[in-house]
């Protein structure tokens, strides 16, 4: 995604979200993102949320790359990339973005690079915290996270499957 600061220099936004939780795990803000940075924004989450089996991801530069790539493999994990101009194979990131475009982007007046990553912060923050999804029973994505962390997965896919295995990430 991209939007612009109030003096017209661009910004490039990472979402990450978990298709099992819906949880925006990360919104990472920066000029240009490459796939050095995509690295560190998925170590970070890693760190917190545990390896996912799969990341689902578009075609952009910064997901192709050698960087995302080489990490996958050494860390297991399966590159799912959408269609070309099929935006339905992504289909929850793609709602995620357009809820976060409509409800933050479209409206703040980022000041900063610095202010846009505290605005949008705040307001992953709150999507994750205070939004209830009819999806997940009308709770929010951390409210089920958490009932999913305590009551075990909800289907097995291997033996000894546990929360962090089940998680499929998006990125756009």
């Amino acid at each position: 995604m991209s939007d612009q600061l109030f003096d017209g220099h661009r910004i490039r936004l990472l979402t990450l979200v978990d298709n099992h939780t819906r949880e925006s795990l990360a919104i990472h803000v920066a000029q240009r993102i490459r796939g050095c940075e995509v690295v560190r924004v998925l170590e970070r989450d890693v760190k917190e949320h545990g390896k996912p089996q799969t990341i689902q991801v578009d075609n952009g530069p910064e997901f192709i790359s050698k960087d995302v790539d080489l990490w996958a493999y050494w860390n297991h994990v399966k590159l799912d990339f959408s269609r070309p101009g099929k935006p339905s194979d992504n289909a929850y990131i793609e709602s995620f973005n357009a809820r976060f475009r409509l409800e933050c982007l479209n409206e703040h007046w980022f000041l900063s690079l610095e202010d846009a990553r505290e605005k949008i912060e705040n307001w992953r923050q709150d999507y994750n915290e205070n939004r209830p999804h009819s999806s997940l029973g009308n709770i929010s994505p951390a409210e089920y996270a958490e009932q999913k962390s305590v009551a075990g997965p909800v289907m097995i896919l291997l033996p000894e499957t546990n929360k962090n295995d089940l998680q499929n990430f998006k990125l756009t």
